[in-house]
């Protein structure tokens, strides 16, 4: 299973472009940070993540302010076929439901 959720704020977002075939796409940077508990102790988890919401979403999730914590649910895969690094593909969000950033 590849399925992520994670509590994090947009930073920086693109304007909407369309694929060839008139696809939405909407692109972001997402940012997280959170205390989580490993081997007994706190732990500080910061990162920052790109992600991008395809489709009826897409233009929904350029609406998200800049800084509002999201809870955003999706799955990695790879930028394109010939890369390594990896794209947050986001399919669905809603408001967090605290202020408390949690990585599940």
């Amino acid at each position: 299973m590849n399925q992520l959720k994670v509590v994090a704020s947009i930073v920086e977002k693109s304007v909407l472009r369309y694929t060839p075939g008139g696809i939405p796409i909407a692109t972001a940077t997402l940012v997280h940070n959170s205390k989580q508990e490993q081997a007994g102790g706190q732990r500080q988890v910061e990162f920052e993540i790109s992600a991008i919401a395809a489709g009826e979403i897409s233009k929904r999730f350029l609406d998200i302010e800049l800084g509002v914590p999201m809870c955003f649910t999706g799955f990695l895969a790879r930028k394109n076929r010939n890369s390594k690094s990896i794209v947050f593909h986001v399919t669905e969000f809603d408001v967090a439901e605290s202020e408390t950033n949690l990585l599940d």
